[in-house]
C-alpha cells in the first residue's frame, strides 16, 4: 500500500514515524583510512613488473610484493587494534606489535625489490632503512603498555579486560553476519545496538566492581544475540523475508531497552556507593576535629 510522503519540508509539516528514529545514532568511522590501503598498490605493481626480467627477478620481484603486501595487512590490522586500545578505558597492549613488524617487512620487501632490480646490497640496505623508517614515521608505534585506572586491583581490570575482549568479539561476529544480509537498515540498527552494548562495557570498565551484575549481559544475552543474528541473516539472505526481519528488529529493540536500563543502573549504583563513602569520609573527619563547612 501506498504512503503519503512527510517531512519537514513537506505541506503537512510532519515526519513519518517509519522514516525517523527519534534516538541518536552516530557513525563509526573505520580507524584504517585510505593510506592504509594504499599500502597495497606498491605489492601489486612489483608483482607485474616482475614478470620483465629473468627468473631470479622474477623469485626477488614476488617474495618482496609478497612482503609487502604481509606488511599492509598488519599494519591494516594494527591500526585497528590501537583504535580498539584507545577506545576503552582498561586495555591490555596488543600482544603482537603488528604496526612495528609492518615497518620491518617493509625494509625486507624494499631488499627484495631492490634485488630484483639489480641493486648491489649496500645500496638495497639503505632503501630499506630509508623505507622501514617512512612507514613507522607515517604508521607510529604500537601501544607498548597495558593501560588501567589508579585505585583499582590489577587482578579486577585483568577480569574486566577478559570480559570485555569476549564481549568484543561477540560484537564483531555480529556485524559480520549481519552485513551478509546486505541491507544498510539492518547494519546501522546492529551498529547502534553495539553502541549501547559498549557502553555498558566502558561503565564496567570505569568501574570494575560492576562486572558481578552485568557479566549476564556481557555474555550469555550478548552471545544469544549473536547466535540469533547469525540465524536471521542466514534466513534473510536467501528469501528476504519481510516478517523475520520485523521480528529481528523488535528483538533488538528489546535487547537495546534492556541494555541501556541495566546501565543506567549501574551508574545510579555507582552514584549510591559514592554518595556513601562521602558520608563516611566526613564523619571521620568531624570526628578528628575537622569541621566542613
Amino acid at each position: 500500500m501506498a504512503k503519503r510522503y512527510g517531512g519537514t519540508y513537506s505541506p503537512t509539516g510532519k515526519v513519518e514515524a517509519d522514516n525517523v528514529d527519534p534516538r541518536p545514532f552516530q557513525a563509526q568511522v573505520s580507524p584504517t583510512g585510505a593510506r592504509s590501503n594504499l599500502l597495497f598498490v606498491p605489492g601489486l605493481i612489483l608483482a607485474f613488473t616482475s614478470f620483465g626480467g629473468g627468473p631470479e627477478a622474477l623469485a626477488l620481484g614476488l617474495a618482496g610484493a609478497g612482503t609487502w603486501t604481509l606488511a599492509a595487512w598488519l599494519t591494516r590490522e594494527g591500526l585497528k587494534a590501537e583504535a580498539a586500545y584507545h577506545a576503552r578505558k582498561v586495555a591490555r597492549r596488543p600482544a603482537l606489535p603488528r604496526k612495528m613488524l609492518g615497518s620491518l617487512l617493509v625494509g625486507a620487501g624494499t631488499v627484495l625489490a631492490s634485488l630484483s632490480g639489480d641493486m648491489g646490497l649496500t645500496a638495497s640496505g639503505l632503501y630499506a632503512v630509508i623505507g622501514a623508517a617512512l612507514h613507522m614515521t607515517a604508521f607510529g608505534i604500537d601501544p607498548l603498555k597495558n593501560k588501567s585506572l589508579e585505585g583499582v586491583d590489577e587482578f579486577q581490570q585483568d577480569r574486566v579486560a577478559r570480559v570485555v575482549d569476549e564481549a568484543e568479539a561477540h560484537l564483531q561476529s555480529m556485524m559480520g553476519a549481519i552485513r551478509r544480509a546486505q541491507d544498510p537498515r539492518l547494519e546501522a540498527r546492529v551498529e547502534r545496538f553495539q553502541q549501547q552494548v559498549r557502553e555498558m562495557l566502558r561503565t564496567v570498565e570505569e568501574d570494575p566492581r560492576d562486572l558481578t551484575a552485568a557479566r549476564r549481559y556481557l555474555g550469555v544475552y550478548l552471545m544469544g544475540a549473536r547466535d540469533a543474528t547469525i540465524k536471521f541473516a542466514d534466513i534473510y539472505a536467501r528469501d528476504r523475508d519481510a516478517g523475520a526481519k520485523s521480528d529481528y528488529m523488535m528483538l533488538l529493540t528489546d535487547l537495546e531497552e534492556n541494555y541501556t536500563a541495566k546501565t543506567r543502573k549501574l551508574l545510579k549504583d555507582s552514584n549510591s556507593d559514592l554518595a556513601v563513602e562521602i558520608d563516611v569520609l566526613r564523619d571521620r573527619l568531624q570526628r578528628e576535629g575537622v569541621r566542613l563547612d
